[in-house]
């Protein structure tokens, strides 16, 4: 199994529509096992600018992370999509891991 993170900021948009959650829902119509958006509190990026919530704005464009988990070769397969989306930037890394399910089945994911 691998485990896709996709990092960008929270102000990121794709026709207008944020970035995070084009990668959920493209992760979804492909079928991939599951996709989690973590919100950062604090963080910097390639511009090197420290994002932090400001109280006189809705937003500071903090960090985002989207996470997915699948198999490599379907991690692999869905990468193509992410680079369309990805017009402005961003970071993606993938790491090897070991995944199991825990429902009344119990056993390794799919």
């Amino acid at each position: 199994m691998q485990l896709l993170r996709v990092f960008m900021g929270e102000d990121d948009r794709v026709e207008h529509q944020p970035v995070f959650e084009r990668v959920v829902r493209a992760a979804r119509l492909r079928g991939l096992a599951g996709a989690t958006v973590l919100r950062g509190s604090l963080g910097y990026g390639a511009d090197s600018v420290i994002h932090h919530p400001r109280p006189w704005r809705l937003s500071g464009d903090l960090p985002i992370v989207v996470e997915i988990v699948d198999h490599e070769e379907r991690i692999q397969a869905f990468l193509p999509e992410l680079e369309r989306l990805f017009h402005g930037g961003g970071l993606i890394t993938i790491e090897n891991v070991q995944a199991y399910r825990h429902d009344e089945t119990g056993g390794e994911l799919r």
